[in-house]
């Protein structure tokens, strides 16, 4: 070895990054196999993939090439991008009242949410009656939704779950499913972003 060269150490093991990549591709290609109707032998005909292979895929064990990924997410026509997308399953919350105008001498900014994905974005301000909902509306497969409160309070509620809002509070969840706002006591003034997948 020259004095230029290092050694690169051999992990052992996999690190965090790659556990959470197998598990959301695990959970994934599971997932959309069953919602298909597909049997680990049905993947494995339409992939030209043994089925230990496929079986080890779906627990998180196999460490698969990207031609085998290509033919999984034909074969379960989704993107590449979504067969290891970690899915959104629950409903992010971020708190409001973190700062007080009130004596406030300097800009404040904090940062709500950050994703390092290219989707198009639908930005809307919605402007909610007290206890008025608003029409169920679900924004297609892959998509997610933040929803930031201006002023009041809302109730947004999807797929078995409900969060009550109030002025400052952020929230990001899927938005493939039907959701709904409902406009607090005194009514909601909302800020919304929905991220779209490129299909």
């Amino acid at each position: 070895m020259t004095p230029h060269q290092q050694a690169v150490p051999t992990p052992d093991h996999d690190g965090p990054g790659e556990d959470a990549a197998k598990d959301a591709l695990a959970g994934n290609v599971r997932r959309l196999r069953l919602s298909r109707g597909m049997s680990l032998r049905d993947l494995a005909e339409a992939t030209g993939s043994s089925k230990a292979l496929l079986s080890q895929i779906e627990r998180g064990v196999a460490n698969p090439t990207i031609g085998v990924l290509t033919r999984v997410a034909d074969a379960l026509d989704v993107t590449l991008h979504e067969l290891v997308r970690s899915p959104l399953l629950t409903p992010q919350l971020v708190p409001g009242g973190w700062s007080d105008l009130d004596g406030l001498d300097d800009v404040a900014v904090r940062t709500l949410f950050t994703s390092f994905e290219r989707r198009r974005l639908e930005i809307s301000e919605a402007a909610m009656p007290a206890a008025q909902p608003s029409s169920k509306s679900s924004h297609g497969r892959g998509s997610v939704e933040y929803a930031y409160v201006l002023e009041g309070a809302v109730t947004v509620a999807s797929h078995g779950w409900s969060v009550d809002l109030a002025r400052g509070d952020g929230l990001r969840f899927s938005a493939e499913f039907e959701h709904v706002y409902t406009g607090g006591p005194d009514g909601a003034r909302v800020l919304t972003v929905v991220a779209f997948t490129d299909d």
